[in-house]
């Protein structure tokens, strides 16, 4: 269908729009279109790698379908939580903000519907209870309701804010992923980047930019959202968000490492090793990981990683590595790097006389620097910075379901973020049993009569849904409330009623 000029679409909160790919923009076409997808079309064929790394495959009715999912969306889906959370104790907030679904037409395509808005959360529980979309993105709010953008000039329709957002995806690190997994397959064994990706960012949100409050969901396959609700990061400019991308950003030049140049080492980085250290020593280096010092080819691999001006270091460990009888460790070998470059550094500066063979300041900086860059290589979060740099960005909703996998997309408890697995995350399917299961006990002969709550209580929802009520939504209620209190104190003291 071609397109037509904004004032001559009759139905604003119907439109048919393009996908709303990471890079959208307020001034994209508005256009009617829809796209083939051949996986909604045929599940049968669904991609292996939906299988997780069970390396078996499981077919997507199992826990994703139409019927399931208008189960959870009426019965399960947090919508007072969603409405809650987006209004920031404004309604006018939330009317502004604009919803995308993604819906499957009877033919199995996927048709995008952007500028949905919503004045309160009994028109948002209806509005997808009704559509049962398949995906539920969010946007900015906007200076109007995003669905009566048709009636307003392009030019005065404008984002006014919107969450700083993060997402990182397991499928960019598949270079250091040596655990089997690659492209959507996840395991136990490379979660652990998410891990660490969480606690890098999360320790320099709140310790170096002072925000409070931040909500990580799981993105129901392969990654982590990270929402940044503090009033000040709503607010910031695009250009603002530019810049704190650019912070954490560490670049990954042509082979795949990280170069960290010559000079100081920033202290995020520094603050960032130490943070990721642990894990890399557990996870990274063991056999029973990744691998990268578990046996002869990886080692020397990574030795030969060390400047050309610390070939004494290469050959001397190299030579006892491969001794016979050769216990050490992968932490050992480690360790033993790290001891021999610090001796070596030592040795170098006190060197004296002509015939002493002193370091370049570039060979110095480049082995003082060569932990640091291995570290970071392999675990530092690899952000998806076109995600987190517009207010006018769109982003998959909390608390909805991935269709390929039929997972929902809970909080993570940033205080027990080493104990959640991805695998365990309830499906659809897992969902409705356990409901069944509880309305069955609820009916049991002799039961009595029991005390109603909400349904997702009943489920293994519960935790997650609560950490989210008592660990993320209460503390925003908090603030909330302080910064009420001190605008009627402020209006009180303006009017002299003491």
């Amino acid at each position: 269908q071609e397109s037509q000029p904004l004032s001559a679409q009759t139905q604003p909160n119907e439109v048919m729009t393009a996908a709303p790919m990471e890079t959208d923009q307020v001034t994209a076409p508005d256009e009617a279109r829809v796209t083939s997808n051949p996986y909604m079309k045929k599940r049968e064929d669904a991609p292996q790698d939906d299988a997780y790394n069970n390396k078996t495959s499981i077919k997507e009715e199992e826990h994703f379908s139409i019927e399931l999912l208008g189960m959870y969306y009426s019965r399960l889906f947090p919508h007072s939580f969603l409405h809650n959370w987006l209004s920031y104790n404004s309604p006018s907030l939330f009317s502004r903000r604009e919803f995308s679904f993604t819906k499957e037409s009877n033919q199995g395509d996927e048709i995008y519907l952007r500028y949905q808005s919503f004045g309160t959360a009994a028109e948002l529980k209806t509005a997808i209870i009704k559509q049962r979309p398949h995906k539920i993105d969010i946007g900015a709010v906007f200076n109007f309701p995003p669905k009566n953008h048709n009636a307003i000039d392009k030019s005065n329709f404008n984002t006014v804010q919107r969450e700083l957002v993060f997402d990182i995806d397991l499928t960019d690190y598949d270079d250091v992923r040596h655990c089997g997994c690659q492209n959507a397959l996840i395991c136990h064994k490379c979660w652990v980047f998410m891990t660490m990706a969480i606690k890098v960012v999360s320790r320099g949100l709140r310790t170096d930019f002072g925000f409070r409050h931040i909500a990580w969901f799981y993105s129901g396959r392969r990654g982590v959202h990270c929402w940044v609700c503090d009033e000040t990061a709503r607010e910031l400019s695009n250009e603002a968000r530019n810049a704190i991308v650019s912070y954490f950003e560490v670049a990954l030049n042509q082979n795949k490492s990280v170069d960290l140049g010559g000079g100081m080492l920033h202290p995020l980085l520094r603050k960032s090793y130490e943070t990721l250290l642990p894990g890399f020593v557990e996870s990274v280096l063991p056999m029973n990981g990744h691998g990268l010092l578990a046996d002869p080819e990886k080692w020397k691999e990574l030795l030969h990683t060390l400047p050309p001006a610390a070939n004494a270091i290469i050959e001397k460990l190299t030579e006892k590595f491969d001794e016979d009888g050769d216990e050490t460790t992968p932490e050992d070998k480690w360790n033993d790097i790290l001891k021999h470059v610090t001796i070596f550094l030592k040795t170098q500066s006190k060197a004296r006389g002509k015939s002493a063979k002193l370091l370049s300041s570039a060979d110095k900086t480049k082995l003082e620097h060569w932990k640091y860059e291995t570290v970071l290589k392999h675990t530092y979060p690899r952000l998806d910075i076109n995600v987190s740099k517009m207010q006018n960005h769109l982003l998959k909703s909390p608390f909805c379901v991935h269709p390929k996998t039929g997972r929902v997309c809970v909080p993570i408890d940033e205080r027990k973020v080493d104990e959640f697995d991805p695998l365990t995350v309830p499906t659809l399917g897992q969902l409705q049993r356990e409901l069944d299961e509880a309305y069955s006990k609820d009916k049991a002969p002799g039961d009595g009569s029991s005390v109603m709550e909400e349904d997702w209580k009943r489920t293994s929802l519960k935790e997650s849904f609560e950490y989210f009520e008592t660990g993320v939504l209460a503390g925003m209620k908090k603030e909330w409330r302080r910064v009420k209190r001190e605008e009627m104190d402020e209006r009180d003291a303006a009017i002299g009623d003491f």
